[in-house]
């Protein structure tokens, strides 16, 4: 391996030629030969640079209205001949070809404006193939040569070559291959994501996530752990990041986690929502004929827990609520928009971080997770269409206020961590038991919260995110004056839990349709 090249010629075929020039510029000042290809090379001609042309350099002209330009024997042999071959050297020599130390590509830009295409074949003109070659056959020659491969890393190494007289090291050029093949590989999954849209193959043999590094994090879960967040490539801006930081500290890693569930949950809702988020679970979920009422309903379940929370919101938050929100401590509140007075009143917390975000749920598509070894993949859970499909199974009918509030449960349970028991009353949660081992332990805690706030249990409903397993669960809910609960059914002991149920007199609805959260 060569320690060091010096860049003696450079081939340039970029998208983005602003940065091309400047880059070029320095070039020539070093006394670097410049060949380009079409809307590059006119571009260096018009700033005065000497430049060959690609189809002067091959003795072929470009093809097919420009999709063949770079994609010749002469291109590839200059950019992929070693260093202290003969025979390497001999074949150059024998077709007059210059070998190329240098290759500098801006591909065409399809992650970033394919969404804005409606027409397929518009959209297929902006698959680049000569650049994402010339980037794959430099990159695997970085012995000899270096390859730039996104406009952004133009500067800096122009910069570079200016203090090292044109000279680059191998560690520079390993470096700048590694990062070109990440590029590209980005690029095509987003690409492979896009043709694969109307397919019905949702997990493929092989999967290409084209992930775009957002921000640097200040640390991971714990101050030892280093983080970054990365978003989903070829697609428009979601959840957490479509999210715009209005004030306050940037977004930690913890907080990015809370605030996925504190975006969503309260979406799930048409009237005004919000949900108080604390460790990735809900502490309250509120609704209400306000926002101020909704956020006061969420806090009430346990104002204990939402201290130092998370405030999501479904509505514009107006004055009444944000003063609201200040009489305790939240380290985010998340809602679509912000009246100015509202802004103004949070913005006296110098620290709380007020996230906008005016985004749904129609864009939520696959659930990733690493676990040790790999990655496990789902659709997300998203939607109830088992509201449709309610079954009573007991004897007593549930009255509509008692049919609503079992359905405001239900929605609120399925971001409750499993095993989950959720108590709730009209339009709001009073007590929740969640990650529990046992479905029984979470009935008694979701008991034991709600009284240890001075909330009644009597006469709450009541959702299980999974079926009950015996009838011990039920018991205690029923002792602590429940009077209806909605399950998914689906235990050997349905009956036995069902003829407890009737036994004690309450309603029972079955959703055939489990929601645990892990």
């Amino acid at each position: 391996m060569l320690d060091r090249v010096r860049i003696k010629s450079a081939l340039l075929s970029c998208w983005r030629k602003p940065a091309a020039l400047e880059l070029a510029r320095i070039l020539h000042t070093l006394g670097v030969s410049l060949v380009a290809s079409g809307g590059t090379a006119d571009a260096l001609e018009s700033a005065g640079l000497p430049v060959e042309r690609t189809d002067k350099f091959t003795g072929f002209a470009d093809l097919l209205k420009g999709r063949v330009k770079t994609l010749h024997p002469a291109i590839y042999a200059g950019i992929l001949s070693r260093a202290g071959s003969a025979d390497d050297a001999a074949d150059l020599a024998k077709f007059d070809i210059r070998p190329f130390d240098l290759v500098v590509v801006d591909l065409y830009p399809f992650a970033g404006a394919v969404e804005q295409h409606k027409n397929a074949e518009d959209a297929v003109e902006l698959i680049d193939i000569g650049g994402v070659a010339l980037i794959r056959a430099a990159a695997k020659n970085f012995e000899r040569v270096s390859i730039l491969s996104r406009a952004e890393q133009y500067a800096d190494f122009g910069k570079l070559l200016l203090v090292t007289d044109g000279w680059v090291e191998l560690t520079d050029r390993r470096g700048l291959a590694a990062e070109a093949l990440r590029w590209t590989a980005f690029y095509d999954g987003c690409i492979a994501k896009w043709l694969s849209r109307e397919t019905n193959n949702d997990f493929p043999d092989y999967f290409g996530i084209p992930l775009e590094g957002k921000f640097e994090l200040r640390y991971g879960e714990n101050p030892h752990q280093p983080a970054r967040f990365y978003t989903h490539g070829g697609a428009a801006p979601a959840g957490a990041a479509a999210a715009e930081v209005l004030g306050g500290k940037p977004l930690s890693f913890n907080n990015l986690l809370d605030l996925d569930i504190a975006l969503r949950l309260p979406r799930e809702f048409v009237e005004p929502a919000v949900a108080i988020l604390k460790h990735t679970t809900p502490c309250g979920v509120g609704l209400g004929g306000d926002l101020c009422e909704a956020f006061k309903n969420a806090r009430s379940t346990d104002p204990v827990s939402a201290f130092g929370g998370i405030a999501g919101c479904n509505r514009a938050l107006d004055l009444a609520t944000a003063q609201a929100m200040r009489e305790g401590f939240f380290e985010i509140v998340a809602a679509p928009d912000y009246s100015e007075e509202a802004w103004k009143e949070l913005r006296k917390s110098k620290n709380l971080r007020i996230i906008k975000f005016a985004g749904d749920l129609s864009n939520v598509s696959l659930d990733l997770r690493s676990v040790w070894g790999g990655v496990l993949m789902q659709k997300f859970d998203s939607g109830f269409p088992e509201f449709d499909n309610l079954q009573v199974m007991t004897k007593v009918q549930p009255a509509p206020e008692q049919l609503a509030a079992l359905k405001f449960a239900w929605i609120c349970v399925r971001y409750i961590k499993s095993n989950a028991i959720l108590l709730a009353e009209g339009k709001r949660t009073v007590g929740i038991g969640a990650g529990q081992m046992s479905r029984v332990d979470a009935a008694h805690i979701a008991i034991w919260k709600a009284r240890q706030t001075g909330l009644e249990t009597a006469g709450c409903v009541a959702a299980s995110d999974a079926f009950f397993p015996f009838r011990d669960g039920l018991d205690v809910l029923c002792d602590a004056g429940v009077k209806a609960v909605i399950q998914p059914g689906g235990s050997m002991r349905d009956a036995e839990v069902i003829a407890a149920a009737d036994e004690r007199g309450i309603v029972m609805l079955f959703t055939g349709r489990r929601h645990f959260r892990h």
